[in-house]
């Protein structure tokens, strides 16, 4: 780094010392389809390689069924870079998939708002 620009580390209440493209690898879609309602649960499966620790909490926090932008909101990470690390785990046999049910319409009002409140409520 230059003498002008140096980085700032800061504590928790800031935010993030990990920059989401380091999370992620770089990587910026996931491999496996899900959206943002998507319900996420940990199959029991530990996976045999080390985990990174974005991968360690993300699987804790699918100990119970969770929507993707929950567990995007909790880890105060982008929803892209969620995806990218829960479809990790996808891949190792640690977490499992499904979609809304039933199929929730996005731009439903109602479920948007109560989305909203279960995340203000975790939070």
């Amino acid at each position: 780094m230059s003498g002008t620009h140096q980085e700032t580390w800061v504590d928790d209440a800031a935010g993030r010392l990990v920059r989401p493209y380091t999370v992620s690898a770089g990587r910026t879609r996931p491999t496996t389809t899900m959206d943002l309602l998507s319900w996420v649960v940990a199959t029991g499966v530990r996976p045999r390689a080390r985990l990174e620790p974005d991968h360690d909490v993300a699987l804790r926090l699918c100990g119970a069924a969770t929507t993707v932008a929950e567990i995007a909101a909790r880890m105060r990470l982008p929803a892209a870079v969620t995806k990218v690390v829960l479809s990790d785990l996808v891949a190792v046999g640690a977490v499992r998939t499904r979609p809304p049910h039933p199929v929730a319409d996005p731009t439903d009002r109602s479920i948007l708002e109560r989305l909203l409140a279960g995340l203000q409520q975790r939070l």
